[in-house]
């Protein structure tokens, strides 16, 4: 099968469908990520959160981390970020007294992240704005549908680990 070529230097635009198609889809992601974060963080406008907190609340909320936490590489490595990232965001957590660093009962040289009782308290009432959002999300979405973004996205996600 042949392609069509063209001279993407000379201004000229690729004619191949696949490219075509893959750079539509990137950038509906990217358009995605970005509405994603800005709306997320306007439904979390009442706690002073962002969608990056969010999701560090949310990884240590899940009932195996609550009551030990976990390790800043453990976080870097669920969530996928850089740790420059995360520490700016465990630092603005931390002084909200959110999360605290705790000595590993395993390493006492190492530290975990975990939700401070306020962080539990702040965690349970953000849940009916990330339900809100959610719900807005997806609206128009059935179950199936959601159920396959899920998959295709998990698919996306393990090949672009590989890239």
């Amino acid at each position: 099968m042949s392609k069509a070529k063209s001279n993407p230097a000379a201004g000229e635009p690729l004619s191949d469908p696949h490219f075509e198609v893959a750079n539509r889809l990137f950038f509906r992601l990217y358009q995605c990520s970005n509405l994603m974060h800005k709306n997320g963080t306007r439904f979390m406008a009442d706690y002073g959160s962002t969608t990056q907190q969010w999701a560090v609340l949310g990884a240590l909320a899940r009932p195996r981390v609550r009551e030990q936490g976990m390790s800043v590489k453990d976080l870097i490595e669920f969530l996928l970020l850089s740790r420059q990232n995360l520490t700016a965001v465990l630092d603005r957590l931390e002084t909200r007294g959110w999360v605290e660093r705790v000595k590993d009962p395993e390493d006492g040289r190492s530290r975990l992240i975990r939700l401070t009782t306020k962080g539990e308290k702040i965690w349970a009432q953000m849940l009916n704005s990330i339900k809100a959002f959610y719900e807005a999300a997806l609206d128009g979405f059935s179950l199936e549908d959601q159920i396959l973004l899920y998959r295709l996205l998990d698919r996306m996600k393990d090949k672009l680990s590989t890239v």
